[in-house]
């Protein structure tokens, strides 16, 4: 397969998926999803290969989440080969693949990228990145693993505070409220990734499945909400509510939602 979006290497024992889409701050649209569920299984395939790092183009944004322009432009995210839009699947699928992942935020992480990040099992944050939520400003929520493994992981008050105000968080913020594991210098963030990876590397990898697994099973019911979430979405997305989110964002104007409260 020949991508467009992102970018696939491996490098010993680690598969690098990159987003590159620096030019849209590497946004997604439909073709980025269908290409990183791709690589994703790419990677799970590979014996050679014991965890993946999903990062980006440039220093300056990790994701800022769904192509909210493409969104303006046509009311969806895109084409793909086999007409579906599969985000809550790649989600699903970075929870599934039977290798740790890590998250290398290299920028903002905004989004759908800062729920990208979340569910990774293990995130490092370059000293400048910034993390956020975005939907409910550009007419979007995450209802599904964006909520709910959020507040597993930060706490109900922390994830509620994260979702109604929308505020921007330092990198050295998410560490403390354990968002991500650690922050270096951003010259330092793949090599850091790549060494974790080289690591478990050396360790029992049907163990690891195993405690992954394991890790995952206490909100495995979590998956079954997202689908009723995406489902959700997908009806208020062709509302006019949420299209005025999109087209004020598009416009860079604040948006009118007072006639919807």
């Amino acid at each position: 397969m020949e991508y467009q979006d992102i970018t696939y290497d491996v490098d010993g024992p680690a598969a690098v998926i990159t987003i590159n889409r620096a030019d849209r701050m590497n946004a997604f649209r439909a073709t980025t999803t269908e290409e990183m569920i791709h690589a994703f299984k790419r990677a799970w395939a590979d014996r050679n290969v014991h965890g993946v790092i999903l990062t980006a183009a440039g220093d300056r944004a990790f994701c800022v989440g769904g192509d909210v322009k493409q969104r303006a432009e046509t009311g969806d995210y895109g084409p793909t080969s086999n007409g579906l839009f599969e985000g809550t699947y790649l989600q699903k699928l970075i929870r599934d693949i039977p290798k740790p992942v890590i998250a290398a935020v290299n920028g903002i992480a905004i989004g759908g990228g800062h729920v990208l990040h979340v569910i990774c099992d293990l995130s490092i944050a370059a000293e400048h990145a910034t993390f956020a939520q975005s939907g409910p400003r550009v007419g979007s929520f995450d209802a599904g693993f964006g909520a709910l493994f959020l507040a597993r992981v930060v706490g109900e008050k922390r994830a509620r505070e994260i979702w109604f105000l929308l505020d921007k968080y330092t990198a050295q913020e998410a560490k403390e409220w354990g968002l991500v594991n650690k922050v270096v210098p951003k010259e330092e963030l793949l090599p850091a990734a790549k060494e974790w990876v080289a690591k478990m590397a050396d360790y029992s990898p049907t163990a690891l499945r195993f405690l992954k697994k394991a890790f995952n099973a206490d909100t495995e019911h979590q998956a079954g909400i997202a689908l009723l979430a995406e489902a959700g979405l997908d009806t208020f997305a062709k509302s006019e509510e949420a299209m005025e989110g999109a087209r004020a964002f598009a416009e860079k104007r604040k948006p009118d939602f007072a006639k919807y409260a």
